[in-house]
This record gives structure tokens, C-alpha cells and sequence, in this order.
């Protein structure tokens, strides 16, 4: 099929911004040999190339600044060599003038911005329990690129575009797991810190302490968004 990439973000936006047919390829734990891991839902990394492949890819791997929940260490993020082989895996073809090695660069700069920004968001809602848990961590995750939220349903009745991807991370909170949702929206790529997506995240609406928290920020956004506007505008007059 030989699918033409100027690879930017639209690898991304092709059923998931991970591109592993309904798991996730995002920060990874699993081990070479063994099973899927249940954490991530992600197969053993597979650091070999593959067969035909025009180019070779390194297979150094970044550790991200997330938390693994259980241990004192960061989630991994894959490999170009990874993310390549996931491609393939999901049914990607490329022909000789598809794709060069430097476009694997920025897809994997482009990975690792969008969930360091994600990880950022989770935490901006995780300072409203700080007194609870001063350091929350990541416990799993997985792509639900196929399963729109209600939000983001509800958006798409109003005539908003719909998100190109979901993820369900879980949140170890001093023991208790709290679940988020992200959503991923097309958004302008910033060369400089190679961010693209933009992102909807908050906790799902599983718990009464869930909904609490997300009125309570609705109502901050609220007023910041209009009784300081008309502050200012007073403030003229």
C-alpha cells in the first residue's frame, strides 16, 4: 500500500498515536523474552531489524522523567528500532521514497514530547491531592484510540473535531489507582520542543473525589477566563 510520510505527526494520528493495534508503544517497561506485559499491554521490544529495511536504526532507548509505579526507576521509552518494527507490525508499508532514517528521529522526539507533556498535566491535577501523595506514579497505560470518551464525544456533536488518539493511564496515589484520560488533538508542531499534539487530560470520572476535582477546576478556569477579563476591563474605564 505504500503509505507516503513526511512524518511530522500523521504516523501519529493513523489509529493511535502509538502505532500498536490496541495497546500502546508509549513508555516501556517489558523485557526482551516473556509475555506481554500487563503494565503497558506492549510485546517483548523487538530490537531487530527488519527484513528489507533500507536503513539501520539505533536501539538506545530514553528514559523518561515518569515514574514507575512499584520501583525507583523511570519508564523507557522505545527504541527507533521499536517504533519502526511497531509500525510494520501494524500494517505499515513504506516504498524506497517513504521514509529516511532521520524522519524515525523526529517521530520518536515527537513520542516522548507529547507524554512528558501528558506526565505534566497528570501532576498539575495531582497537586490538588499533594497532601495525600507527594509523588504519584504511573502504574499502566494503554491506547483506546478506537473508544472516543464521552467528552470527546459530546465535542463531536458540537462540531468539534474528534481526538486522533485516547490513552488510559493508571495512577499509583500513595496505593489508591486513580485512572486519567488523554485525549490527543491535532495541534502545530513546535520544531524547538517538538510537541504536536494537543492534549485534553483529566481523571476520569470514576469516583465521587473525581468529579469533585474536575468541577472544582472547572470553576477556577471559569473565573479565570472571565471575572479577570472584566477586571481589566474596569480597570480601563
Amino acid at each position: 500500500m505504500g503509505n507516503n510520510l513526511t512524518l511530522q505527526a500523521e504516523t501519529m494520528g493513523q489509529g493511535g498515536e502509538c502505532p500498536v493495534p490496541g495497546v500502546s508503544e508509549c513508555p516501556s517497561s517489558a523485557q526482551d523474552g516473556g509475555d506481554v506485559d500487563p503494565r503497558n499491554m506492549m510485546p517483548p521490544p523487538n530490537q531487530r531489524p527488519a527484513e528489507n529495511q533500507p536503513f539501520p536504526l539505533p536501539i538506545d532507548r530514553q528514559k523518561s522523567t515518569i515514574p514507575k509505579a512499584g520501583t525507583e526507576e523511570t519508564w523507557v521509552y522505545p527504541s527507533q528500532q521499536m517504533f519502526f518494527n511497531a509500525l510494520l507490525r501494524k500494517g505499515w508499508e513504506f516504498g524506497p521514497e517513504d521514509i529516511q532514517a532521520d524522519d524515525m528521529a523526529h517521530i520518536i522526539k515527537i513520542h516522548n514530547a507529547n507524554n512528558e507533556s501528558a506526565w505534566q498535566e497528570v501532576l498539575n491535577w495531582e497537586t490538588l491531592h499533594a497532601d495525600e501523595c507527594g509523588a504519584p506514579k504511573l502504574k499502566s497505560f494503554g491506547g483506546k484510540a478506537k473508544y472516543f470518551s464521552p467528552r470527546a464525544q459530546f465535542r463531536g456533536w458540537m462540531g468539534y473535531e474528534m481526538p486522533f488518539d485516547r490513552h488510559d493511564w493508571i495512577i499509583d496515589r500513595s496505593g489508591k489507582e486513580v485512572r486519567y484520560i488523554i485525549d490527543y488533538y491535532d495541534g502545530e508542531l513546535d520544531p524547538g520542543s517538538h510537541r504536536f499534539a494537543l492534549l485534553d487530560v483529566r481523571p476520569a470520572l470514576d469516583s465521587f473525589e473525581a468529579v469533585s476535582d474536575r468541577i472544582k477546576v472547572a470553576w477556577w478556569r471559569f473565573k479565570a477566563d472571565n471575572f479577570s477579563s472584566e477586571a481589566h476591563s474596569q480597570e480601563e474605564h
